[in-house]
């Protein structure tokens, strides 16, 4: 019997090789028809590895081919506005890679298009660092366990600098838009929990202003290598993040939750709390009905059946956290706060 998702992967890299092609071929009635990739070569390894029967020399190709009616887009985020467009267009549903896009401008264009095809799933790669711990944050913060929330301190830790290494996709801005390091992902995650933000104030540090780019040639930076982000929460709570690179030994890479009456961390894989009166935190259990984990390509999968709407990452979600980051970029290059 033919597959009913037939799938085109215009895109395969680290993620999408990871995760979104062996789990979506775990699928039954999921084929994956064919994959495009930035070369002819890398397009053919992809093939031969999973056993997909066709390969594309442009992303085009695997949207015209009338053999696919699923899109998923793997690429670096400046082509992920006209990849979707195109696909949409062509009547495919369409799962991309987060970021959304490559600023506020391209997400709108994409979002008014899915809504012009309410018939077709369109679906945002969600944030995952926090996925296994959601659920529990949201009922603790329901059942008043901080009591008012005052404060969010956000930090990611990273590296030594590395002046010498080159140009990764995420400092350069012609591949990656306004997006700056994993702000992002962490501003989606932590939104999940708490009110949006409703303005922002930003100041970034680049410390390597040439890199050599995948062409080998010297290129800018216009990346931040160092970000401090302090936005006002509608709810009337302030948001700190950080963002770095070159926060070489942090040892606490955690989100906080400080209220009026206690106080939450989250880790990369542990939930601590403590209440007014406790001397420290102590590590909260997720009961297992609580407990998250990735499901992406089940989700793309079961929305198109219509057995399940889209909720991690929907593109309204995803036009929003573009909006906060057009925000930062902005009050860089203004040195002035700026509404969401």
């Amino acid at each position: 019997m033919r597959a009913d998702i037939r799938v085109g992967i215009v895109g395969a890299g680290a993620n999408t090789t990871a995760k979104h092609i062996p789990l979506l071929q775990e699928i039954d009635g999921v084929e994956i028809v064919g994959v495009v990739n930035r070369s002819e070569a890398s397009s053919a390894a992809v093939a031969q590895r999973f056993g997909i029967p066709r390969t594309y020399d442009h992303w085009e190709k695997a949207i015209a081919d009338p053999d696919t009616n699923a899109i998923v887009i793997g690429t670096w985020p400046y082509l992920h506005c006209p990849v979707t467009l195109a696909a949409l267009e062509a009547g495919k549903h369409v799962l991309t890679e987060a970021r959304m896009a490559m600023n506020a401008d391209e997400a709108l264009r994409m979002l008014k298009a899915s809504e012009a095809r309410p018939d077709l799933v369109a679906q945002v790669v969600p944030s995952p660092i926090t996925l296994f711990a959601d659920a529990t944050i949201q009922r603790l913060i329901a059942e008043e366990y901080i009591g008012r929330l005052l404060a969010v301190e956000s930090r990611m830790r990273g590296g030594f600098i590395d002046s010498t290494a080159p140009m990764h996709w995420r400092q350069n801005a012609d591949l990656s838009g306004n997006n700056i390091m994993a702000m992002g992902i962490y501003y989606e995650a932590i939104i999940r929990w708490v009110s949006r933000a409703s303005t922002v104030m930003a100041r970034g540090k680049i410390f390597t202003e040439h890199r050599t780019n995948e062409h080998g040639n010297h290129q800018t930076v216009k990346v931040p290598e160092h970000l401090d982000v302090v936005a006002d929460l509608e709810c009337g709570a302030q948001l700190h993040m950080q963002q770095s690179a070159i926060a070489g030994l942090l040892e606490d890479d955690a989100i906080y939750l400080f209220g009026s009456e206690g106080t939450l961390r989250l880790t990369t894989d542990k939930l601590f709390g403590g209440q007014r009166g406790d001397k420290s935190l102590a590590e909260i259990a997720i009961p297992n009905h609580e407990r998250g984990g990735w499901q992406v390509e089940a989700d793309f999968v079961a929305a198109i059946r219509r057995e399940r709407e889209v909720t991690h990452t929907t593109f309204a979600d995803g036009l929003h956290y573009m909006r906060f980051t057009d925000a930062v970029a902005r009050s860089l290059n203004s040195g002035r706060a700026e509404t969401v």
